[in-house]
């Protein structure tokens, strides 16, 4: 039986991508060296452009942090599909960096960022969905964001 490529994976999790974001300041939502692709910093943005907006352990609970996680990855995931055409061109997840927006008191950071991890696992399988990953507490984050995300990618070449 045919192994389901990564696109096929998430087509089948029947998961909605939003649209993908346009830069807010002087930077590259994307950039390729070699067959490294490198994500700049993505928040959550829902189907509607809408942005998912709290502070964890204030205004929002750990669950609500995780799935804000995962709508990043999810922002992701279509900054992807718009420049390279499918989930395809990726052969592997590099690195993740996770900045929570969070309160002093919150300490549970990795826990959020597996939101993300886990649809990149979710998609690219244990093996190449898991890159190495850093999970850090922010004081503040662009717009009041929850979660912010970046990435580097191995491409197919």
């Amino acid at each position: 039986m045919k192994e389901l490529s990564p696109q096929e994976i998430f087509d089948q999790l029947g998961l909605t991508l939003p649209p993908a974001p346009e830069p807010l300041g002087i930077y590259k939502p994307f950039l390729v060296d070699g067959k490294y692709l490198y994500l700049s910093g993505h928040g959550p943005v829902r189907p509607d452009k809408s942005l998912i907006i709290g502070r964890i352990g204030d205004d929002m609970d750990m669950e609500q942090g995780k799935l804000a996680a995962k709508q990043v990855g999810l922002t992701m995931l279509s900054t992807i599909v718009t420049n390279f055409g499918s989930l395809n061109a990726v052969k592997r997840v590099i690195k993740v960096l996770g900045m929570v927006n969070c309160n002093e008191r919150f300490l549970r950071h990795p826990y959020i960022i597996n939101g993300c991890s886990e649809l990149f696992e979710a998609v690219w399988g244990h093996e190449n969905g898991i890159g190495v990953r850093s999970a850090v507490g922010m004081g503040s984050l662009p717009d009041n964001i929850p979660v912010e995300v970046e990435a580097v990618f191995e491409l197919h070449i």
